[in-house]
């Protein structure tokens, strides 16, 4: 039984295809390509791959439909690819479930790093979810909230808990403004980016040593936040 992450690749361009295959295949991951929407969705249902790469532009379907119609029934990674840079193509994309977005084109090292995030995302998710988070020096209990940063608990309000809580069971995702204020706060304040804007720089100047610098808390320009993994060296 072959153990290597397996990942689909759904694009339409041939020479992305050929060398993303060859680079993945080189760095021990199992390839299934597929050139249009509706044979990706095929694939993706019949052979369950553990991350999925999606590019917007299909010849068949828009990509954030594909992502929509895999929602609908596996919670698999799916890290988009796409020419389109518009933060509004981001989030639409996000919203529609999409964990992670790379914009053509892009560093071979970065989207081996994104895979790699998206594989621990997946593993964590399949198993019990953990009662305790850990990233570096921070530690989350969900269950007792209490948050410890190098083993001194920190003082956090019950709705600074509640948005730590929230990003670090979906670490390594990125999620839109709106995804966040609908969850922690309610769907009445999906408009209020900038009280997100407060509670973020709220949490990084108790969880991070450079607020302004931040290892944990990132930010992504325009789309949203993201809970980061921090392996301690």
């Amino acid at each position: 039984m072959n153990s290597s992450p397996h990942i689909l690749v759904i694009d339409d361009e041939p020479q992305i295809l050929r060398a993303l295959r060859t680079i993945l295949t080189a760095h021990h991951y199992r390839v299934t390509t597929a050139s249009r929407g509706e044979e990706g969705l095929a694939i993706a249902a019949a052979e369950l791959p553990d991350v999925i790469i999606l590019d917007l532009g299909l010849p068949d379907l828009d990509g954030i439909t594909v992502c929509a119609r895999l929602r609908e029934w596996t919670q698999t990674p799916i890290i988009v690819l796409s020419v389109r840079n518009e933060e509004r193509d981001k989030v639409k994309a996000l919203d529609q479930g999409a964990d992670d977005y790379l914009v053509k084109p892009f560093g071979i090292e970065e989207l081996l790093a994104r895979i790699r995030v998206a594989l621990r995302h997946r593993a964590k998710s399949n198993g019990n979810h953990e009662a305790v988070v850990t990233s570096g020096d921070i530690t989350i209990d969900l269950a007792g909230h209490v948050v410890k940063r190098g083993g001194v608990e920190l003082k956090l309000t019950a709705t600074e808990f509640k948005l730590l809580a929230y990003m670090a069971g979906h670490a390594g995702r990125v999620l839109t403004h709106q995804n966040l204020l609908n969850n922690v706060w309610g769907p009445e304040y999906i408009d209020n980016v900038e009280y997100l804007r407060v509670f973020m720089s709220q949490l990084r100047k108790k969880l991070e040593e450079h607020p302004k610098q931040p290892r944990y808390l990132i930010s992504e320009p325009g789309v949203g936040y993201r809970f980061v993994f921090v392996t301690e060296e």
